[in-house]
């Protein structure tokens, strides 16, 4: 008699292959998980078109489309110190559909000058990239005799109190600045707030307000046109193009500096690796020479920094800034 045994390795073999079939079914049956992104990203700003958060958001955003292979949509939402781009930006899903173009100096001011606020840039966010700097000017009405520092503060001494300043809106880096001047300087100038560079320069330009701290993406135009004046940049170093515009320190007024930083920021929660595809994507941005001719000549100075150190530079301004805000005793609410 002849009797059939089984080995047990191949009877293994059937399980084994019986097993993967069916974890094979299973697969073809899962939704295959779509690669990020699959569909447009939002860029939120706090400030309205053609001032420079504007001008450098969509300059970058474009570059990072063709990076991402999605569109990068720009939805300007002023208002508040920058506060209400920042809180919308802060409900978003944290999936890396919606980025915050972060006026970093601008949201550090805010966060001291008003009451704790639903969102913050350090509490509810997550740091994605540094963009740069983009340096403010003191600028002045083509109308207005002065056309250094030092003539501007005595032609505002001669009358205290009797001339307004502009800004582009309550606790903006553009408000402080001004209350920093008038505290170096010794000026009395009373505060008149816009939304926005695009709502206070036309204003400045009739000769509403007496001078005001302002972009040089959005106050250049309108030098080139003969209808303002710059007097000096509020950095604390010359910016490369303009070498012929002196700082206000260099103008006579001790202790004033102020930058402007700006970098891309996502709500908290935002997966690690999306952080750094988003990162990339921005380096590439202003890598890319036609995106830096084009910025560099309005005055951006463009400088890329990764998350961490990102990171390090929102903390330090947020020190520095509060710092002027309880100095100059700014409250806004």
């Amino acid at each position: 008699m002849k009797t059939d045994i089984q080995h047990p390795s191949s009877s293994l073999t059937r399980r084994l292959c019986g097993l993967l079939a069916v974890t094979a079914a299973f697969a073809a049956a899962a939704p295959a998980q779509a690669a990020w992104p699959d569909h447009p990203i939002t860029m939120i700003l706090s400030f309205p078109p053609a001032g420079a958060t504007d001008i450098l958001a969509r300059a970058v955003g474009q570059k990072m489309s063709e990076t991402l292979g999605q569109t990068v949509v720009v939805e300007n939402r002023p208002g508040a110190g920058g506060n209400i781009g920042l809180n919308l930006a802060s409900k978003a899903a944290p999936d890396g559909y919606t980025i915050y173009m972060a006026a970093v100096t601008n949201a550090a001011i805010a966060a001291a000058a008003y009451s704790p606020q639903p969102a913050h840039l350090v509490k509810t966010f997550v740091p994605v990239a540094a963009v740069g700097t983009v340096p403010h000017v003191l600028v002045v009405p083509n109308s207005t005799p002065a056309t250094t520092v030092p003539q501007l503060i005595s032609y505002l001494k001669a009358a205290p109190g009797k001339y307004n300043f502009a800004s582009q809106g309550p606790g903006t880096l553009s408000h402080l600045e001004s209350e920093l001047f008038k505290t170096r300087a010794g000026v009395d100038i009373v505060h008149v707030p816009y939304k926005g560079s695009s709502q206070a320069l036309p204003e400045l330009i009739s000769g509403s307000s007496a001078m005001m701290f302002d972009s040089i993406p959005g106050s250049l135009p309108l030098v080139k046109a003969g209808k303002l004046k710059m007097l000096a940049v509020a950095s604390s170093k010359r910016v490369s193009s303009l070498p012929n515009l002196p700082t206000v320190q260099e103008s006579g007024v001790p202790g004033f500096a102020a930058e402007n930083l700006f970098g891309i920021a996502a709500p908290k929660g935002t997966p690690p690796a999306i952080v750094n595809q988003l990162a990339k994507a921005v380096e590439a941005a202003i890598a890319t020479p036609s995106v830096r001719q084009a910025l560099e000549a309005q005055g951006v100075e463009l400088k890329y920094a990764p998350p961490e150190e990102f990171g390090k530079m929102i903390d330090q301004e947020f020190k520095t800034w509060a710092k002027v805000v309880e100095t100059a005793k700014v409250k806004l609410d």
